[in-house]
């Protein structure tokens, strides 16, 4: 029996070193999280969106992106960055160890004048940036500005999330997805994530309404969707619904705001879209 309490006392030892060295490990994982947190708060209530802001209440930038788990020095690609207006929260939040890729796509859908934009888009995009932090006092990420009709050189394999806001419609619509979700797959790291916010359709919602043609399309065929092109679903989340759209407006989404092309009080009670908000690993 004594023999047993040297050995005994060993035992407990050396399982208690494990844990303690576990518990240092969570310690430090729950300081990084809370200073991202901070950082990314501070990004989004920078005066620089101070006409972003009124939008956050439907899009949820903060929420968003933690559940996307972006996080500072990362690689982000934005997916038709267009306008900016996650730029503004993103080229901040990475930081200098950071990169943030604003990309766009010459749409087959859309006038030759459009067109001839998106295709200068490397160019204007950049010095457009440029300005916008121009004097702001923000340390920025390094920022490229790319077009993806075709998948850029050396790239594959070095981006940690891409970032689809909105636009799964445009790329079903358009006859665009494999191409595009393709590429994108591609320029992935292999532990990277795609994730993506979708103006929802109602479950049952008949093709003809939910084909993209009108802006919406239901999650599960989003989700299956993107699965057949080598993606995982991950998670789900509902931070970015809205229940009273009913997804059912005749001029699609646009009669919603911010576009807001019906001008129908009614429907500016009811605010932004409806939205899913998923996430995808990509598939080994």
């Amino acid at each position: 029996m004594r023999l047993n309490l040297p050995l005994a006392a060993l035992l407990s030892l050396a399982f208690a070193v494990p844990a303690a060295a576990n518990h240092h490990e969570n310690d430090a994982s729950s300081a990084a999280q809370s200073g991202a947190h901070k950082a990314l708060t501070a990004a989004v209530s920078h005066e620089l969106r101070a006409e972003d802001a009124a939008r956050d209440q439907w899009r949820h930038p903060v929420e968003t992106l933690e559940f996307m788990q972006v996080e500072p020095g990362m690689t982000v690609l934005d997916y038709f960055a267009s306008g900016g207006w996650y730029t503004r929260v993103l080229a901040p939040y990475l930081g200098p160890d950071g990169h943030y890729i604003g990309t766009i796509t010459t749409l087959p859908g859309a006038s030759a004048e459009r067109q001839e934009q998106q295709r200068a888009f490397p160019e204007t995009f950049k010095a457009s940036v440029d300005e916008m932090f121009a004097g702001a006092g923000v340390e920025t990420a390094p920022v490229t500005a790319l077009n993806l009709e075709e998948k850029p050189e050396g790239m594959d394999g070095t981006v940690d999330r891409v970032l689809i806001f909105r636009f799964m419609h445009n790329l079903h619509r358009w006859g665009m997805v494999h191409h595009q979700l393709t590429m994108l797959r591609d320029l992935l790291k292999e532990d990277g994530l795609l994730g993506i916010v979708q103006h929802r359709a109602q479950a049952d919602a008949p093709y003809s309404y939910a084909n993209g043609d009108k802006g919406y399309m239901r999650q599960d065929d989003v989700i299956k969707l993107v699965e057949a092109h080598g993606f995982e679903l991950v998670a789900t989340s509902e931070v970015n619904a809205n229940p009273a759209d009913t997804a059912d407006h005749e001029g699609g989404v646009w009669q919603l705001p911010p576009v807001w092309s019906s001008k129908d009080p009614a429907k500016q009670a009811i605010g932004e879209s409806d939205r899913m908000t998923l996430l995808f690993k990509k598939r080994s």
